[in-house]
Formats: structure tokens, sequence, C-alpha cells
């Protein structure tokens, strides 16, 4: 049988705290301050966690717990960073198409709703099972599905309603793009 203090490695899971927190603020030292107020109260609430338990989800519903609190009390605050969010430095174009596809999907996911994208990052990019996922957002499992399932839907149509969205600095270099000049 592990020890308790060996089950509750907190060190082993921030990089998993990270990666949601970034999902959730968008913003890279929110994100950091996030995972640190997390934290702070995981250690406060260390009495109440069962080592029967995952860590990961209990780890990550605090951190979503934290997250929530912040948005009821901070309203103005998550207006600056949606904003700051808005006013990306475009000025330097991606040399590879890959990276500028990866820029489109990040900023197609960043449009979607705080709850589908929540959501889609615990399944698609964590990896937890449905049932943890809905642990964490504190969610029934149809809700958590339900919101999976508009994410998705709400990704593939701006990918097929947006073309404009696809990079226009981009353009064909000794050939044809296929229209008649």
């Amino acid at each position: 049988m592990t020890s308790s203090s060996s089950r509750f490695d907190v060190i082993a899971q921030l990089p998993a705290m990270r990666r949601y927190a970034l999902t959730l603020t968008r913003d890279p030292a929110d994100a950091e301050d996030l995972v640190q107020d997390a934290l702070v109260r995981a250690y406060a609430k260390r009495a109440s966690y069962d080592d029967e338990r995952e860590l990961r989800p209990w780890l990550l519903a605090i951190l979503h717990a934290v997250f929530i609190d912040g948005v009821r009390s901070r309203r103005a605050e998550l207006l600056r960073i949606a904003r700051a969010g808005e006013t990306s430095d475009d000025h330097h174009a991606p040399a590879q198409d890959h990276v500028v596809r990866l820029a489109q999907i990040r900023e197609q996911f960043a449009s979607l709703p705080e709850e589908q994208r929540a959501a889609l990052h615990l399944v698609a990019v964590e990896g937890l099972s449905y049932a943890d996922a809905a642990n964490v957002l504190g969610a029934p499992v149809g809700t958590l599905m339900s919101r999976l399932a508009r994410a998705r839907e709400a990704l593939r149509r701006i990918e097929a309603a947006e073309p404009e969205k696809r990079p226009q600095h981009l353009r064909i270099v000794r050939g044809t793009d296929g229209i008649d000049a």
C-alpha cells in the first residue's frame, strides 16, 4: 500500500493543471496565478482528499472551482483578458503552413464558449474519461457530452463557413492556384 504522501504527488500534476488553466484563462500569466490559487486551496483541503480517488481529477476540479469563483468576482478582468487575446500580434507571418494552421485552430478553440472549451480540453487534451471530466466540471455526464458535441460542431461550422479565416498571406509562387488569369 502506498503512503498518503506519495499518493498526494501534486508536483507531477502541475503540467496538466497548467494546460487546463491556460485553456480556461487564455493568458499564460493569469493561468499561472490560477494554478497557484488552486494549489493553495488544494493544500488547504488536503484533509478532505480521499487517497482512493485519482489526484488529477480532484486537482482539476479544484482548479475549475477557483476559476469559476474568479469569474464571478472579476467580470471586468475577464473583459480585459478577452480584449488582450483579440489584440494578438499578427505582423510576423509564420514560415510553415502547419504553424499557420495550428494558430487558426487555436483561435477557433479560444472562440468557443467557456463551458465548451473546458469540456473539450479535459477530454481531448487531458484525456480524461467523460465521467472524470464531468466530475471536474461539476456537471452530469450527459451535459458534458452535449457540450462536447456543441464544441465539435461549432469548430466544424467555423471551418466550413469561414474560409476567409484561412491565411491570406500565403500565395502560390511559380505555379497556379487554379484561377484563370
